[in-house]
């Protein structure tokens, strides 16, 4: 069996557990602060945790490829918030997120130390996360077909020889 493991500090974690954490991370990452503080209500009451990071801001390099598969090159920077919490049962969970909101970065950690414990992970999977996935599939879907509606179709014409 193979394990992967996050960091020397951390449990082993099963290779289908960091996916399934990279996509909840990534869901949650997405959110809107207010949902992120709907669904931290299913997680119970009198939540305790305490900071082991900070919310802090920091920014990261942006990089792309060249027509999507090219060379690389950096588009440019953009600014990050993160934020590592313990809970009181001893789970850790962190939070990365684009932009300066400090308390959804906050928020992404608690929710992602949740998601780590079975006990919270079948409410907040019902409760939160799939409410999240069909809101962004949505927003997608829409911002698709708005894109799509002006769209500019170039062709070529041929000359007869």
């Amino acid at each position: 069996m193979t394990v992967a493991t996050a960091s020397s500090h951390d449990a082993p974690v099963e290779p289908s557990a960091n996916a399934e954490r990279r996509a909840w991370l990534a869901l949650l990452a997405r959110a809107e602060t207010g949902e992120l503080e709907a669904g931290l209500q299913l997680g119970g009451p009198g939540l305790d945790y305490a900071f082991l990071r900070q919310p802090e801001r920091g920014m990261v390099m942006l990089r792309a490829r060249v027509g999507g598969t090219g060379d690389v090159f950096n588009v440019g920077e953009a600014t990050v918030t993160r934020c590592t919490v313990r809970l009181a049962d001893g789970a850790v969970g962190s939070g990365h997120v684009l932009g300066r909101d400090r308390r959804k970065a906050e928020l992404v950690a608690v929710l992602d130390a949740l998601l780590q414990q079975p006990a919270h992970r079948a409410r907040l999977e019902d409760g939160l996360l799939a409410g999240l996935r069909m809101r962004q599939q949505a927003r997608r879907e829409a911002e698709a077909a708005a894109a799509g509606s002006s769209r500019v179709s170039f062709f070529t014409m041929v000359r007869g020889e």
